[in-house]
């Protein structure tokens, strides 16, 4: 599985969200709403999720493993630095 496209955009203000991305793979599957967050110990991304209760959330996608994850955040994260 490779990233074929990443598209960025950048979120102005005082919000801890920096950017939302939108990263397709092998040119036939795209996940939008992944949240770019400024935290404590440096920038991360977040999976799109649902709300299931009060401050619980639920993942509706996510990485299975950690080296996708980081494939992941790596290509948006230079996305991000083009913008």
């Amino acid at each position: 599985m490779k990233i074929t496209d990443v598209k960025i955009k950048k979120i102005e203000g005082e919000s801890r969200v920096k950017a939302v991305a939108a990263v397709t793979f092998d040119d036939c599957f795209a996940v939008h709403g992944i949240n770019v967050i400024d935290g404590q110990k440096g920038m991360f991304i977040a999976m799109p999720s649902r709300k299931i209760s009060e401050n619980v959330f639920l993942d509706i996608v996510h990485p299975t493993n950690s080296e996708t994850r980081k494939m992941i955040e790596e290509a948006i994260f230079a996305a991000l630095e083009k913008e």
